[in-house]
């Protein structure tokens, strides 16, 4: 099955290619600005080791669009997310980097299913999968 007009062949079992993103300061209060979240852990270091943080750190909002991101980026423009189901683990910390991995798990026509991991320095910040209609010819 082809994912669009001239996308790769797409089966179970294909490995997406790692992405790397590393967690800055601008990319943490970005994503929580953007997605309209105040809360002072996204934002505030010293209000983040107040609560028990060592610093500030990524909300969930952030990586969702970063596990979007990867899955659009890979399978190109015409594909479009119609299910992302993660959970998040250890938290993205500035200064550290997570590496987004993906393997499709099953292909129905059009439609893929990828398990989706973000890993950083303390472990596994985002599982989960994601549900993207890969936007065959029309």
């Amino acid at each position: 099955m082809k994912a669009g007009d001239s996308g790769p062949d797409v089966r179970a079992g294909d490995e997406l290619p790692k992405l790397t993103i590393p967690i800055t300061r601008t990319l943490i209060v970005a994503g929580a600005l953007a997605s309209r979240d105040y809360q002072d852990v996204h934002h505030d270091a010293e209000l983040a080791r107040q609560k028990g943080a060592p610093d500030i750190f990524m909300n969930i909002l952030t990586t969702n669009g970063l596990v979007g991101r990867y899955i659009t980026d890979h399978f190109g423009p015409t594909a479009v997310l119609r299910k992302v189901a993660i959970r998040l683990g250890a938290p993205n910390y500035p200064g550290d980097t997570m590496v987004l991995s993906g393997t499709v798990t099953a292909v129905d026509g059009t439609t893929a299913r990828i398990r989706v991991t973000g890993a950083n320095g303390l472990g596994n910040h985002v599982t989960g999968t994601v549900t993207v209609h890969l936007g065959a010819a029309r």
